[in-house]
């Protein structure tokens, strides 16, 4: 029984100092919205849902039985996400700040606030810890669920700029620390949902792996074929003006003064201005 507790505490504790470094792994994603001072492109919606999540796991460890270990990394997940709120808000634009009010007022207001009262008045002793246990294990699959939204922008895109690396795959060994705690202190409500977010952080590192590298498309300049059709058209043009060059030869009238016939006068004014036009096309 001891060793039962030893591996549990483990666990436990591996599991806070991951989900802590969780955490932290959005940290660059948010160094590079301060850094271009706008946060377009990126999405508040897995923030928000693991905001409430945070509140939940919170709500439901001070109900629970021995779960100091998970009140300590739900507060400190509390706080995180709460700052990266913040920043979001700070740098989005009109649009993307009304939908993100309107996420925290609905999730992390008005629903964790009709959760508190129904509980707490209409439920008591292990039936709560129970009903919390199912609201918990709920959106805790939200929060594996939510990096889905970036993961079809990135087969979208073709491109993992959305969805950092470090982040799957903390997320991932997380779910495996929480899933043995879970398992080992006989507590489904948090084994169950690390299944999932396990095989979730699966599929983000292969899509990772496939888009890492996207084929870069090379375009070159055609100037100096540009270049070689100019010189050929130009020789085309000297080689037809020169062609079309009509050769006139005066004729002598009875007072031996020169003429020139009429219709080749015509003809050789009509080529000259045929010659010049292509010349001003050119």
């Amino acid at each position: 029984m001891a060793l039962h507790m030893t591996w549990m505490f483990a666990f436990g504790l591996l599991g806070n100092f991951i989900s802590c470094l969780v955490c932290l792994a959005p940290l660059p994603t948010f160094y590079q919205i301060c850094k271009k001072k706008t946060s377009e492109g990126f999405q508040s919606i897995p923030y928000v849902i693991a905001l409430f999540s945070a509140m939940l796991w919170l709500f439901y460890g001070i109900f629970s039985e021995d779960a100091i270990l998970l009140i300590t990394i739900n507060t400190f997940a509390f706080f995180m996400e709460f700052g990266y709120i913040a920043v979001y808000l700070f740098y989005a634009t009109k649009k993307d700040k009304i939908l993100t009010f309107k996420l925290l007022l609905l999730l992390n207001i008005f629903g964790f606030g009709l959760i508190c009262v129904l509980t707490l008045f209409l439920t008591q002793g292990q039936k709560r810890v129970h009903v919390l246990g199912w609201i918990c294990m709920t959106f805790s699959l939200f929060v594996f669920v939510a990096p889905l939204f970036i993961v079809r922008k990135v087969i979208k895109t073709k491109s993992v700029e959305f969805m950092p690396f470090s982040l799957s795959f903390f997320l991932t060994l997380s779910a495996v620390m929480w899933f043995f705690y879970g398992y080992l202190k006989k507590d489904q409500f948090v084994a169950v949902p690390n299944i999932l977010g396990f095989l979730f952080g699966i599929i983000q590192m292969v899509l990772y792996v496939i888009y890492r590298n996207p084929n870069k498309i090379v375009v070159v300049e055609p100037k100096l074929q540009e270049l070689s059709d100019h010189i050929v058209d130009i020789k085309k043009l000297g080689a037809t003006i020169c062609s079309e060059i009509i050769i006139v030869i005066p004729q002598l009238n009875d007072s031996g003064e020169e003429v020139f016939d009429d219709q080749i006068a015509k003809e050789l004014t009509k080529e000259t201005k045929k010659a010049m036009d292509t010349t001003n096309e050119i």
